[in-house]
């Protein structure tokens, strides 16, 4: 014999249905992002600060960069868009130097792209102050301006700044997006560079909303 379910039965159901769907979350902590245990400061208190952690010799940061550029320039209001240049190992540091000592002079819009192209595309051998100055001389930029801030207080002081943050979200590889300093995400936990972006704008309205 067939039953009938009862009006309340019904409405029990679907009570429980509409639970199930606001409670299922398309991205899983521990498996398509890391929370960190102890979070990491962010340069300002207001809005969701998003840190794209890269290196110029990266050839997936390569690759992650115009899709980042897209969801950057696409981003809400309330996010703080920021890049962390990376220095996870010796010879990386002086592309460190080089982005903070560009953009304390007011010129990385210039030469930026172009040194992405120069290490990841080209590989070529732009290791020391003196290489990089002569590379940037060529996009305009003063190359003795140049070696005056990346040797400044300054830039070294914004260069460990970087390192302690990053090393603090405990970040081996790049690129790897930080989100509001308490989530970490990449491509290989969230399964291709695209899905980053996705995870990251999820997570950035979850900061946004206040929601657990």
């Amino acid at each position: 014999m067939i039953r009938t379910l009862t009006s309340s039965a019904v409405l029990a159901l679907s009570l429980l249905s509409a639970a199930s769907l606001v409670n299922a979350q398309p991205w899983v902590a521990g498996e398509h992002y890391r929370v960190l245990d102890n979070p990491v400061r962010t340069a300002s208190d207001n809005g969701v600060e998003v840190a794209e952690v890269f290196w110029y010799g990266c050839p997936h940061c390569y690759n992650f960069k115009p899709l980042a550029e897209a969801w950057e320039a696409e981003a809400p209001d309330y996010i703080n868009y920021v890049k962390l240049p990376a220095a996870l190992g010796r010879s990386w540091e002086p592309h460190a130097y080089a982005f903070y000592a560009l953009e304390a002079m007011g010129e990385l819009d210039k030469v930026h792209d172009a040194l992405f192209d120069a290490l990841a595309g080209e590989r070529r051998p732009l290791n020391t102050p003196e290489a990089l100055a002569d590379f940037v001389a060529g996009y305009g930029v003063n190359a003795e301006k140049f070696l005056e801030n990346y040797n400044s207080f300054g830039v070294r002081a914004r260069v460990q700044q970087a390192q302690a943050k990053i090393r603090g979200a405990r970040i081996t590889g790049t690129p790897t997006m930080l989100v509001d300093g308490k989530y970490v995400v990449s491509a290989s936990m969230a399964g291709s560079h695209e899905n980053t972006l996705k995870v990251v704008e999820y997570l950035a309205e979850k900061e946004r909303s206040g929601s657990e």
